[in-house]
């Protein structure tokens, strides 16, 4: 049965390694498991094949703006399996380097959210959905400064601190 939701371990972790162009290059046994593909299914493909209709727009394009940049940047991410089930995670995302400290791919560490964080994080998103969808990404990104500009904090605070 699809759209049903899928947990793992606090102490579990997915891991997943992509290339400049977000092509999949590596994912733990974990991140195989749980997205329903067979490994050969994962490898070189686009990660966005795990992306779930329910994430706003806004939040992948402060992602890749961030570790374009050589930055690191959390954030909680609802995925979409190859059935149609769905699972949350809080995600760390890094640059990689070369010797020459040239960006040489994306590797991201996954942990299980807490219900906390999921009862601030669902109804934000559902309401950047609705601005994307009447206004475009830039609504949706003018909703998320106009909030945290109210609450005096970084991104990088609120998500930190949920």
């Amino acid at each position: 049965m699809a759209n049903k939701e899928l947990t793992f371990g606090e102490e579990d972790f997915i891991v997943s390694k992509t290339d400049l162009n977000g092509k999949i290059t590596y994912g733990n046994a974990l991140f195989i498991q749980i997205s329903g593909y067979d490994e050969l299914e994962l490898i070189d493909r686009p990660h966005n094949i795990l992306r779930h209709e329910d994430m706003p727009a806004i939040i992948f394009k402060l992602l890749w703006s961030r570790i374009k940049a050589g930055k690191e940047i959390f954030a909680y991410v609802k995925n979409k399996t190859k059935e149609g089930d769905y699972y949350w995670v809080f995600a760390h995302v890094t640059p990689s380097f070369d010797a020459n400290r040239a960006i040489s791919n994306y590797h991201s560490v996954r942990r299980k959210p807490t219900e906390k964080a999921l009862n601030t994080i669902r109804p934000l998103y559902t309401t950047l959905l609705q601005k994307e969808k009447s206004g475009g990404v830039n609504a949706s990104e003018a909703f998320l400064n106009q909030l945290l500009q109210e609450k005096g904090i970084t991104y990088d605070e609120f998500i930190l601190t949920l």
